[in-house]
């Protein structure tokens, strides 16, 4: 599940005022719509709706932003590196559902962390890591880590594509591939732990249009290659799993600006 921003170019929001530009925030609000894998391993695909958003000061510069980027916001920028707190996302699983009776159910999350990413040649090639732990449902730590080409096609289009490696600790891998040997005997899977180590390799791909000054569309998808313990898991090996896990969806934002001083 991939939370999104616009990597659309920055352009001023229509409506600016002196007084904007001195004490004001530009707020961009969007949604999507994607399809993407049911769970973790799952080979049936579900239909889901995201919600994005991304302040920023009237006099910081629009910085480009990939598909799966979390919601983040900066709050320190040491030799280059910027570093802030960073939200995102974690699948419910219902396993009766999914053709696991037995198994555990894992309840849909929010995960909060920190970010640090860097840009080795500016507005082109960018560096990204998130670290993440679970909140409430026990899914434990997530570390996903990629980098990023991106190129301005003309003044209304930008192309961004980078490799991604995503690392779980133990509760991560134990909530979404694990198999304990109770639930073994209840859902007719063999009993599995699952270990911490590298989850899934992958390639992320967007294309951004500015529709206007204000308005962006964005279409976008992430294949990743389940690894490790979570390839080798009885649930992924399932007739009703898959090692391969495609994500893909269409995202509209729009930004205003906020007068603060007001």
């Amino acid at each position: 599940m991939a939370v999104l921003f616009s990597i659309a170019p920055a352009y001023a929001v229509e409506g600016q005022t002196a007084s904007t530009t001195n004490s004001g925030v530009v707020i961009t609000l969007g949604g999507s719509v994607e399809t993407a894998p049911d769970y973790p391993g799952a080979r049936r695909q579900g239909i889901s709706a995201l919600p994005s958003i991304d302040i920023r000061r009237f006099d910081e510069v629009e910085e480009l932003s990939a598909p799966d980027d979390g919601i983040d916001y900066s709050l320190f920028d040491i030799a280059g590196v910027e570093v802030g707190p960073v939200i995102g996302f974690r699948d419910r699983r219902n396993s009766s559902a999914a053709g696991f009776p037995g198994l555990h159910d894992l309840s849909f999350d929010v995960d909060a962390g920190v970010f640090l990413q860097t840009w080795i040649v500016p507005d082109q090639l960018r560096a990204r890591t998130e670290i993440r732990q679970a909140l409430t449902n026990g899914s434990g730590l997530e570390v996903d880590a990629g980098i990023d080409w991106f190129k301005r096609l003309g003044d209304d289009w930008v192309l961004s594509l980078g490799p991604r490696l995503s690392f779980a600790d133990a509760s991560y891998m134990q909530s979404y591939f694990g198999v304990s040997p109770r639930e073994a005997a209840l859902s007719g899977l063999s009993a599995f732990d699952a270990g911490w180590g590298v989850k899934s390799v992958g390639l992320a791909a967007s294309i951004s249009y500015q529709i206007s000054p204000t308005w962006s569309l964005d279409l976008y998808d992430r294949l990743d290659d389940l690894t490790g313990d979570a390839a080798k898991s009885p649930i992924t090996r399932s007739g009703v799993g898959s090692r391969l896990q495609n994500t893909a969806g269409l995202s509209l934002s729009h930004s205003f600006s906020l007068d603060l001083g007001r």
